[in-house]
């Protein structure tokens, strides 16, 4: 760890400690590293260090894909433009013909194509998308990860019980929010996976490191003393998980080297295919909730090759990850989510794209209980209106918790005393799981 104390242990006044920026306060590594074999760290059974023994992956399409060009195509019709449908492992369900590998796992998937919601602003519809709320300036809803991992994740894991790959979009909620440090993300940019986590090698020793954190807790004892001792608390909290990570074999997850090369093939040499096999490797260790984005799906122009682009680096990583899950016995303890925040317009603009279109979209969910092969919910012929089963934001937020085994109703103290409820409203699409 750095003795560069001015950066390493200043302290913000707002308390805003983010387990995504604690590998930049902490140079550290996992000195444990050599002593366990990767064997030895995947014979613990990973569903034990998880209450229910369930976890989610969360595949983020920012921007918000076109339901015509992905899962909904609507062919011989005017706003279908010129994708065309493809059968697919699911009888009688078809999607676009730019998901030809996803084609092959559709009867591992439950398709709602009557997704709907009144945002069409980025911003506010990922902050709904991720939180089943509309942002407020007085409380601090936490983000579906932060939901999940406070609910059923190990509090005594080594690893971040919430790890997020990629940029985030435009609004996103990305912290915990109500739910304390704790719970927030662990955040890799999508260039880094494929080699381990930034400044997580030790650069000394381990009892040296460990008598460095306990300088670090003096001092900021005295700033604690000082009248900074919330602030003390959070950064400590940070500094603690941080510090259980970084010396900890299970580390190892993150190293995709120890994948075979037939593995590594199987998801594609790109940066999303790497973080989709990450994933994997993060929940069969005992990570309880990773986010995957890929993006930008906002085509407002030149839409059918922009989203073919799209669908291409899509196709391969999302149909190997639930091969992957199913081979492995794992994918009934894995809700693994395909979205947006919304989806596009059906007539295409004058650029040859398509504009925000919060009406009627469509997502996939798959594992977790889910029933694959089956479609939920239509739209009229042109894709304009929902026209059976309409699924709002908070039946889709009650599908989730259902699935994972989380009690929806549960409320959580807000910093301004007021209690909120995991989900406001809804119900569970029991379609889905029938």
């Amino acid at each position: 760890m750095s003795l560069h104390l001015q950066s390493d242990i200043s302290i913000s006044r707002r308390g805003q400690f983010r387990r995504r920026d604690f590998l930049r306060l902490v140079t550290a590594g996992a000195a444990a590293g050599g002593l366990v074999s990767w064997q030895d760290v995947m014979a613990e059974s990973a569903p034990l260090l998880r209450k229910q023994g369930m976890a989610c992956i969360l595949l983020w399409m920012q921007g918000g894909p076109s339901q015509f060009d992905t899962f909904s195509p609507k062919p011989g019709h005017a706003n279908g433009g010129e994708t065309k449908a493809i059968a697919t492992a699911a009888k009688g369900v078809e999607i676009s013909e730019n998901l030809p590998r996803t084609a092959k796992v559709m009867d591992k998937v439950a398709l709602i194509r009557s997704m709907n919601s009144k945002e069409g602003a980025h911003p506010r519809a990922s902050f709904l998308m991720h939180t089943g709320y509309l942002p407020t300036a007085t409380v601090k809803y936490p983000t579906l990860g932060s939901i999940v991992a406070h609910e059923i994740g190990d509090h005594e894991f080594d690893l971040p019980s919430f790890v997020r790959i990629g940029q985030r979009g435009p609004g996103q909620s990305d912290t915990a929010g109500l739910l304390g440090v704790n719970f927030d993300p662990f955040a890799m940019q999508a260039q880094d996976v494929g080699r381990m986590p930034q400044n997580t090698t030790l650069t000394t020793t381990d009892p040296r490191y460990l008598r460095r954190l306990g300088l670090l807790k003096d001092l900021e004892g005295d700033y604690a003393a000082s009248g900074g001792k919330a602030e003390v608390a959070d950064h400590a909290k940070v500094y603690a998980k941080a510090a259980s990570m970084v010396r900890s074999p299970k580390m190892s997850g993150f190293d995709l080297s120890k994948e075979p090369q037939k593995m590594q093939d199987l998801y594609g040499n790109t940066p999303f295919g790497k973080s989709c096999l990450l994933a994997r490797r993060l929940v069969e260790t005992g990570v309880t909730f990773v986010e995957v984005a890929l993006g930008n799906w906002d085509t407002h122009q030149d839409n059918g090759e922009r989203t073919k682009d799209l669908c291409g680096q899509l196709d391969q990583p999302y149909a190997a990850l639930l091969t992957d899950l199913a081979e492995r016995g794992m994918l009934d303890k894995t809700l693994v989510i395909w979205t947006g925040e919304f989806g596009r317009t059906p007539r295409i603009n004058p650029r040859a794209g398509r504009d925000h279109y919060p009406r009627a979209f469509n997502m996939t969910l798959a594992g977790g209980g889910v029933k694959g092969g089956q479609v939920i919910g239509k739209t009229d012929s042109g894709g304009d209106s929902v026209t059976d089963r309409p699924v709002g934001i908070s039946d889709l937020f009650q599908t989730i918790c259902h699935s994972l085994k989380i009690d929806a109703q549960k409320e959580n103290m807000s910093s301004i005393g007021r209690p909120i409820k995991i989900v406001d409203g809804g119900e569970v699409v029991k379609e889905v799981f029938a």
